[in-house]
């Protein structure tokens, strides 16, 4: 359900204008009340610069060209220098650490980890690595595969093929999309060897052994001790995806013979998904009771859509009757499409807005409505990438997606408006406290909601007829939610991994690709159907490493969305199965919930999960007990199958 909400993320940014932070004398000791007066002005300076930044960063993916590039190029250039500036500044502070208030000690530490691209201090190299972070993401969001005398409007962009992967119907045309969009990415592997070497040295110079472990210093433990936590993880929830891989494995091996299989492994392009993150497109193929309760969300949107279409043409044709003309023309009638598209995709944002506001949460403000990007423009090239964005700290608030009247894409808004809330709640927080409690909560937010998206949530909307209740149709729609929410897990534990072995030199340039489907293979048991070599970059076809977001949070997310369902069921009275609960107007269960996310970053995720949950450890036992009739299922089907790989 959610194919691309996951791959949505908060904007990243470093922080800008720091420059002319309070200093004291060389032969001053620093006090207390100069860390104090020195987190003041810099959440000020933050606060001040914030929206220049963020404007250039929205214009070079929402307008791809040379121009947009290079001015967001200089101002990231500029704010990583002035972020690495203060950086140094405030370790003046080391030392009387002990003495500093709690919230200015945290704000000294979040600063310290305020970006996942550290500058080098030389001013050479920090440029470089601007115009390459700018170079390695405008390179992904332009790219097309073009095929042997194709130009142009015939070359296919990520969606049209990922259209092709979507529609599993032809093994040969799936292969050739597949191959095409990751045959893309080659000429990254230069550019991103370089980067991530310039990442690397920032990281050292503030302290670390490399990136990897400053990543994994933003989770309040020991960047050990998270490896392990997340290992931890991983095992509680390993046994179900097994299940699911082994079904799924041996109903393509049905279809589609001893080309259905790698040895024991899924081939990689018949997954429904461009990086087999999540194999929800592979329902119709897979789905336990073919056509009971099947919730055709689809087919609504459609239908909403075609309306918006009937509107738009009939007001075009208003205005031809003036001119004295009863047909439109052919460009006339894009108009109308492009008019439906946009008032259709408004109307399925405002459809995931009502669920916020049902819970007690404010109307999105106006400024949303003028300045997101709901559709695909025609005119140049963006980034359709999903993402939400907060243009200044104080309620200009953003998404960008290029929405198409599908169930994925509205699960995918409700997903972006969850970082959009979060926003807003905590906006009245100082400006290093305005992100999640950790970075996995951010991505949860949303997809928690999304749990609630029930059946009878569904229905009582007008999105789909009355639903079957049988135990069919419960392992049907477990099975759809499994497909996405369950096969996602490995993919979103070893993005990173690969990352971590590249930045602490376990992963050498001259294995690159290798060491990426060996993580595959190890996690996902999925494995290409053609030879994949070192001419390659499989990694940089994915938006996340040439755009430089860790990905753990994902995994993370994955786990804590039905931690905090349970949760906010729990709060809101339900009784019953989990995988039957809706919070959907629950009023109860809404204070609960915006009380946690105006917490933002001003405490350590421990305290604020504990607040919601009665916990302070993460834990999958949610997810466990949501799937436990597909569990049992899956364990009954998979009897006498050689599951595994």
């Amino acid at each position: 359900m959610l194919k691309r909400a996951l791959l949505a993320s908060s904007v990243v940014l470093a922080l800008s204008s720091c420059q002319s932070m309070p200093t004291t004398k060389a032969d001053d000791k620093p006090t207390s009340a100069d860390a104090d007066q020195f987190v003041t002005e810099l959440n000020a300076k933050v606060r001040k610069g914030y929206a220049e930044q963020a404007s250039a960063q929205w214009l070079s993916v929402t307008n791809i060209n040379s121009d947009s590039q290079l001015v967001a190029a200089k101002v990231n250039e500029r704010a990583l220098g002035d972020l690495k500036s203060s950086i140094e500044a405030s370790t003046k502070f080391d030392a009387i650490k002990p003495a500093l208030k709690p919230d200015t000690a945290r704000t000294l530490h979040l600063l310290k980890l305020s970006t996942s691209m550290p500058a080098p201090k030389d001013p050479a190299k920090l440029g470089r690595l601007t115009e390459l972070a700018t170079k390695l993401e405008g390179a992904y969001g332009s790219g097309k595969y073009c095929r042997a005398g194709e130009t142009g409007n015939q070359c296919r962009d990520l969606g049209k093929l990922s259209e092709v992967l979507a529609e599993h119907g032809d093994y040969d045309a799936q292969l050739d999309a597949w191959t095409g969009w990751h045959n893309v990415a080659r000429d990254m592997r230069g550019d991103y060897q370089e980067f991530a070497g310039l990442v690397n040295e920032g990281a050292k110079e503030l302290g670390f052994a490399d990136a990897g472990e400053m990543w994994r210093s933003g989770y309040d433990m020991s960047p050990a001790d998270f490896e392990v936590e997340a290992d931890r993880l991983w095992d509680q929830v390993k046994p179900l995806y097994e299940q699911l891989h082994c079904y799924v494995r041996q109903e393509l091996t049905e279809k589609y013979g001893e080309k259905g299989s790698v040895g024991p492994m899924i081939p990689a392009h018949l997954t429904g998904n461009m990086w087999a993150q999540q194999w929800g497109n592979l329902f119709d193929q897979v789905e336990p009771y073919p056509g009971v309760s099947s919730l055709n969300i689809n087919a609504a949107l459609e239908a909403q859509r075609e309306a918006e279409f009937a509107k738009a043409k009939a007001e075009a044709l208003a205005n031809a009757s003036k001119q004295q003309r009863s047909e439109l023309t052919p460009e006339e009638l894009v108009e109308a499409g492009r008019a439906a598209d946009l008032a259709n995709a408004k109307l399925m944002t405002r459809r995931a807005e009502d669920f916020y506001v049902s819970l007690g949460m404010p109307q999105l403000p106006a400024s949303f409505w003028d300045k997101a990007q709901f559709t695909q423009p025609r005119d140049r090239d963006v980034v359709c990438h999903a993402s939400a964005w907060d243009m200044n700290y104080q309620g200009d608030v953003r998404i960008k997606m290029c929405i198409t009247p599908t169930e994925d894409e509205l699960s995918t808004i409700y997903h972006e408006l969850g970082h959009v809330y979060y926003y807003l709640a905590y906006n009245a927080l100082p400006p290093l406290f305005q992100s999640g409690a950790h970075d996995g909560f951010h991505e949860a937010i949303g997809d928690t909601v999304v749990l609630s998206l029930t059946p009878k949530y569904l229905n009582s909307v007008g999105l789909v007829g009355t639903p079957v209740q049988s135990k069919e149709a419960i392992i049907n729609e477990q099975m759809k939610l499994a497909l996405d929410k369950v096969a996602f897990l490995p993919f979103g534990k070893l993005i990173d991994q690969w990352r971590w072995g590249v930045f602490s030199g376990r992963i050498q340039p001259g294995e690159y690709n290798k060491a990426w489907w060996d993580l595959k293979a190890k996690y996902q048991g999925v494995a290409p159907a053609v030879t994949r070599t070192e001419q390659d970059f499989d990694p940089g076809a994915k938006y996340h490493v040439p755009g430089n977001t860790p990905y753990t949070r994902y995994f993370l997310a994955h786990i804590l969305q039905f931690q905090f369902h349970k949760a906010l069921c729990d709060s809101a009275g339900h009784q019953g199965p989990l995988h039957e609960c809706s919070i959907y107007g629950n009023k109860e269960a809404g204070k609960r919930y915006w009380a946690m996310l105006q917490k933002g970053q001003s405490q350590n995720w421990q305290a604020t999960m504990k607040e919601l949950t009665g916990t302070e450890q993460m834990d999958a036992s949610a997810i466990i007990d949501y799937f436990a009739p597909l569990m049992g299922w899956l364990q009954e089907k998979n009897k006498g199958q050689q599951c595994g790989w």
